[in-house]
């Protein structure tokens, strides 16, 4: 059972930017802040970000606000950051490789162990401190390393089979890129799916309504 069962998923995704604000307001040595304030910075409400916190417990003081630092660590216990888990990268394309040189993942609760891809032409090759490896290994791999996690950065024509090969190696819990949506087929594991092409697409229908409103001005 979840240990914050009943918490909903719009709670939780708003974590992460709490984390991010609050170690901003860190680096530049604020030690204290209300909810009025971190909400203005935020654009959110001061009861939005009371009612988000209060769901872990309560974490301010009424007349002195929020510890910084207290709340930053506490958010990063929350998000279980402090806590290391395996994570694989499958494929070695370009976004694959970007988001392995580029993704601080210790900082984010991950440790990057393993990339494979099944192209000749990135087989062996370097990528930051690891080498890229044989899809054909992943299982000799998998039982040694046991990985909890992967990336996936695969094609969406090969990913269910993918899925299904990692699922039985033990990996149930995917960050997933493929435009293939697992937790449609596959109940019991978590996915996060990124749709890079449905953001730049919320982008575009932004630009286009914000344009008529506008016109219409």
């Amino acid at each position: 059972m979840p240990k914050h069962e009943g918490v909903s998923l719009s709670v939780i995704k708003r974590l992460p930017r709490y984390y991010r604000f609050l170690g901003d307001l860190l680096k530049k040595d604020v030690t204290r802040i209300s909810s009025r304030e971190l909400a203005q910075l935020m654009r959110l409400t001061a009861s939005q970000i009371r009612q988000d916190l209060n769901c872990f417990g309560g974490f301010g003081q009424q007349g002195y606000g929020y510890n910084v630092a207290a709340l930053h660590n506490e958010i990063g216990n929350i998000l279980g950051l402090n806590r290391i888990t395996s994570i694989i990268l499958l494929g070695a394309g370009n976004l694959g490789r970007a988001i392995a040189k580029h993704m601080n993942f210790e900082t984010r609760g991950f440790r990057l162990d393993g990339i494979f891809d099944t192209s000749p032409a990135v087989i062996g090759q370097p990528v930051n401190d690891l080498i890229v490896r044989d899809m054909a290994t992943l299982e000799s791999f998998c039982e040694e390393y046991h990985p909890k996690a992967a990336i996936l950065c695969i094609p969406k024509e090969v990913t269910l089979e993918t899925a299904e090969r990692l699922i039985k190696l033990g990996v149930n819990c995917f960050w997933n890129f493929s435009h293939y949506d697992l937790s449609l087929v596959f109940e019991h594991v978590i996915v996060e799916n990124v749709h890079l092409g449905d953001s730049l697409m919320t982008l575009c229908y932004r630009i286009n309504d914000n344009d008529e409103t506008s016109i219409e001005e």
